[in-house]
C-alpha cells in the first residue's frame, strides 16, 4: 500500500530528516589532555563505585564523553557521598560548553560587553578561561591561558621547570571541532647545565631529566639546545568531523591504549605526541572501534636523502634527513555484559619512501598485508604486533584489569626443548575504592616484558618514536611493581602515597644471527629473561594536590628514591650492551665501571643514589 504525502508536507518532512541527525550529535569532541589527571582519577572512582561506565582501554576521552559521564553521575546523586557531589558540581563547571551552557559564575550580560557581541552570543570569564556561546548555539569557543612552575629541591641542588602558553577550543554547527594548544617548557638547574658535564655533555650522562634511555615515567620530549638545562615546546591540536556514532580527525595528541594506571604496555603516552589520522566509531553501547595512522619520528638517518647547504665559499655542508617511519593500528572493544570490557587489536611499524595505502584500511590484519607486500621479493617483513586489554568489575568498588602485548610468535618456541622465547609483555592490576571509607582507593600493578619485546633487528622498525619506547617506559627484559593509596577527604583535594619498584635486567640489541647463510639459534631471545638485574629504582612518593578552581593546581610532593646499578657476573654475549666506544662499537666494561655506565644510562644525575626530593608547584591549565 502506497502512502501519498501532500506536497505541502514534503518540505517539512525533509527538514525533519535533516534535523534528526543534528539533534543526536555530540558537541566538542576534542580530547581531554591526559595531563588533567584529577578529572581522570575522579571518573575512575565513579566507575569503580559502579556509578558510570568507562571504556578504560582507550584514552584520552573527549570532552563530550566526560560531560556525558558527569551528567550520568548527577542522575544517580543518591548514590554519591557529599564530597562526590561537590566534586561533581565542580567538574561540571569545566564542561559547561559541552552541555550547551556557560559556567554559572562570573557570567556577563549585555550591560558589561559590547552590544554587537551580546546580540549574537554570551560570554563567561571563569578560572580564568574565556567562554563564548552564541545564542543559536552554533558556535562555541573556549580560550584558556597556560602557566605553571615546579620547583625540585634535594641535597644535590634545585631544578625549576616552568611552562607557559595558551589553548583554544572551537566547535561549529555540532559537526566540526577545532582545537590547539602550545606549551613552551624550560628546565633549569646546575645538574642540568653543560658546565656540570664539560667533557661528556649529552653523551654518556645526558644532562636532561628525560631522554630515551632513562627509566622513569616522565613524558618524553625533544629538547632544543640550552646550556643551562633544556627547552622544548609542545604543540598539540587537531580538527575533527563527527556525528553521534563516530569521528574522523587529523590531530597531534598523546594516546594511551590498554587499561593501566602507571604505564600501559601497548601505548603508554610516554613518547612525544605524534601527528596522526584517527577514526573512532561507536555505533552502539556494546562496541567501539578505534584506528589511527601515525607519522612517527625515526631518528635514523637516511644516507640517500640529504640537503646541501652553502656553508662557506666553495664549501658545501651536507645535512642528512631521517628515514620515514609510520604506524597503523586498530582496536576493537566489546562490552558483552555491563561489567566486562574486552579489547583486541593489532598494529604495524613500517618504513617506506611514502605511506603505504594498504595500511589505511582500518579493519585489517596488518601482518597479512605485510606478507603480501614484502614476501614476493624475499625482503624482511615490517614490524607488526597484536595486543589485548580486559577490564572486569565483578562487584562494586573493585576493578580488575590486564593487558597483553605480543611482538612475535612461533609455535615451536612454546616447546620446552626450544630455548627461544616469544617476545611479549603483560600487565595485571586492580583498584579497590569507596569501601569501607568513601574516597579511599587502593591500587596495584605488576608488569613484565620479555627480551626483544619492543626492539627490532632493523633499528628504524623499533617500537619507538623520537627514540622513546611507545609501550611501557621500562622497555625490554624488565619488571615493574606499583602500589598506590589515595584519599579524597574533601572537594578537589587528593592525598596519595605511592610505591614503585622498577627493575631492569640484562640489556640486549636484537641481532639476528646467520652462519654461512643458515640461521642458527638466536643468541638474544634464547637468553633466560629476568636472570641478572643491572639496574633498580625504588620510589616512595607522597603527594597532596588541590585544584583551587578548574584547571588550577597547587601541589606538594615528598619523594624518596634509591637508584642503583649492578654488574652482571655472566660472560657477555653477542648483542649485549655493556658499554660503547666513542666510534659506536661495543665494548665490555665490568665491575664498578659497568655499574657507573648503567646508572648514568638509565638514571638522570638528579635521581642517582639515595635522594629525598621536595617538589612544589602551581599551574593554570596543567
Amino acid at each position: 500500500m502506497a502512502i501519498l504525502i501532500p506536497d505541502s508536507m514534503r518540505k517539512y518532512l525533509l527538514l525533519l530528516v535533516l534535523l534528526i541527525p543534528a539533534t543526536l550529535t555530540q558537541a566538542q569532541v576534542m580530547p581531554e589532555a591526559l595531563e588533567y589527571t584529577e578529572v581522570y582519577d575522579f571518573l575512575d572512582e565513579l566507575a569503580t563505585d559502579g556509578i558510570i561506565d568507562l571504556t578504560e582501554a582507550v584514552r584520552p576521552y573527549n570532552r563530550k564523553q566526560i560531560a556525558t559521564m558527569l551528567c550520568t553521575a548527577q542522575l544517580k546523586d543518591s548514590l554519591l557521598s557529599r564530597r562526590q557531589k561537590d566534586d561533581l558540581l565542580f567538574y561540571l563547571q569545566d564542561y559547561a560548553l559541552e552541555l550547551d551552557t556557560l559556567p554559572v559564575y562570573h557570567s556577563y550580560g549585555h550591560r558589561h560587553v559590547t552590544q554587537w557581541i551580546t546580540s549574537v552570543s554570551n560570554l563567561s570569564l571563569a578560572d580564568p578561561s574565556l567562554h563564548i556561546l552564541t545564542k543559536n548555539k552554533i558556535f562555541k569557543m573556549r580560550l584558556r591561558p597556560i602557566l605553571g612552575m615546579n620547583l625540585y629541591a634535594s641535597k644535590k641542588g634545585a631544578i625549576t621547570h616552568r611552562w607557559y602558553g595558551a589553548e583554544i577550543q572551537m566547535d561549529i554547527a555540532g559537526h566540526l571541532s577545532i582545537w590547539g594548544a602550545l606549551r613552551d617548557n624550560s628546565w633549569n638547574g646546575s645538574l642540568l647545565s653543560k658546565t656540570y658535564f664539560p667533557s661528556s655533555y649529552d653523551r654518556l650522562y645526558g644532562a636532561r631529566l628525560t631522554q630515551p634511555t632513562f627509566l622513569h615515567n616522565l613524558p618524553g620530549v625533544q629538547y632544543k639546545e640550552a646550556n643551562y638545562g633544556g627547552d622544548f615546546s609542545d604543540s598539540r591540536g587537531g580538527v575533527a568531523l563527527y556525528t553521534w556514532w563516530g569521528r574522523i580527525a587529523v590531530e597531534r595528541e598523546r594516546l594511551q591504549w590498554g587499561d593501566a594506571q602507571l604505564s600501559s604496555t601497548i601505548l603508554s603516552a610516554h613518547n612525544p605526541a605524534v601527528p596522526m589520522l584517527t577514526l573512532q566509531l561507536t555505533p552502539c553501547k556494546w562496541f567501539q572501534f578505534d584506528y589511527f595512522h601515525a607519522w612517527l619520528v625515526s631518528n635514523v638517518l637516511d644516507s640517500t636523502y640529504y640537503y646541501n647547504e652553502r656553508y662557506e665559499e666553495d664549501v658545501t655542508r651536507r645535512h642528512y634527513r631521517p628515514m620515514n617511519k609510520f604506524m597503523a593500528a586498530n582496536l576493537f572493544t566489546f562490552k558483552p555484559i555491563k561489567y566486562i570490557h574486552f579489547s583486541i587489536g593489532n598494529s604495524i611499524i613500517y618504513s617506506e619512501r611514502n605511506v603505504q595505502a594498504a595500511y589505511f584500511i582500518p579493519i585489517a590484519f596488518f601482518k597479512s598485508l605485510d606478507h603480501l607486500l614484502t614476501k614476493g621479493i624475499n625482503s624482511e617483513n615490517q614490524n607488526s604486533q597484536v595486543f589485548a586489554s580486559v577490564t572486569i568489575r565483578p562487584t562494586d568498588h573493585l576493578r580488575l584489569y590486564g593487558t597483553f602485548f605480543l611482538d612475535e610468535f612461533k609455535a615451536a618456541r612454546v616447546s620446552p626443548k626450544n630455548k627461544e622465547n616469544n617476545p611479549f609483555s603483560y600487565l595485571v592490576g586492580f583498584q579497590w575504592s569507596g569501601w569501607p571509607v568513601n574516597g579511599l582507593s587502593l591500587k596495584g600493578e605488576f608488569m613484565r616484558s620479555y627480551i626483544a619485546t619492543y626492539t627490532h633487528s632493523i633499528s628504524v622498525l623499533d617500537y619507538t618514536s623520537n627514540t622513546y619506547n611507545m609501550g611501557h617506559y621500562m622497555g625490554d627484559n624488565a619488571q615493574s611493581i606499583y602500589v598506590g593509596l589515595s584519599y579524597r577527604p574533601t572537594r578537589s583535594l587528593r592525598l596519595t602515597l605511592d610505591y614503585t619498584q622498577d627493575t631492569k635486567y640484562r640489556k640486549y640489541d636484537y641481532i639476528r644471527r646467520y652462519i654461512a647463510g643458515t640461521r642458527v639459534e638466536n643468541p638474544i631471545i634464547a637468553q633466560k629473561p629476568f636472570s641478572e638485574k643491572i639496574w633498580r629504582n625504588d620510589e616512595l612518593k607522597f603527594r597532596a594536590i588541590y585544584e583551587v578552581f578548574n584547571n588550577c593546581y597547587a601541589h606538594v610532593d615528598i619523594i624518596y628514591n634509591h637508584a642503583r646499578a649492578y654488574s652482571p657476573t655472566s660472560p657477555r654475549i653477542i648483542g649485549e650492551d655493556r658499554g660503547w666506544n666513542a666510534d659506536g662499537t661495543s665494548m665490555e666494561l665490568a665491575g664498578e665501571e659497568l655499574k657507573t655506565y648503567y646508572l648514568n644510562k638509565f638514571t638522570p644525575a638528579f635521581m642517582q643514589g639515595k635522594n629525598i626530593t621536595a617538589v612544589m608547584g602551581l599551574s593554570f591549565g596543567f
